[in-house]
């Protein structure tokens, strides 16, 4: 499968969730170009933004792992693009 280019959005309302993100982030760490948190105080959320070079299955993969742990929501974006690996 060919890899694209995703940016998946994570809203995180349960901050006690934030170490559960943490460690699917990482295990998707091979897979991430660049990711930006903020962290917003005034409502008491976090929002993370991930850019994946992947296949699509472990952009979906990931996206609803995310999107099943209580109070984080996540949406994905994808290239329509393909990207051919090198190497």
């Amino acid at each position: 499968m060919e890899n694209r280019i995703s940016v998946v959005s994570i809203i995180i309302e349960d901050i006690e969730m934030s170490s559960r993100v943490n460690e699917l982030l990482h295990n998707y760490g091979q897979h991430i170009v660049g990711r930006m948190g903020l962290p917003y105080k005034d409502r008491d959320i976090s929002i993370i933004c991930i850019v994946m070079d992947a296949p699509g299955d472990v952009t979906s993969a990931l996206s609803g792992k995310l999107g099943m742990l209580k109070g984080v929501s996540a949406k994905t974006l994808v290239s329509k693009y393909q990207v051919e690996k090198e190497g």
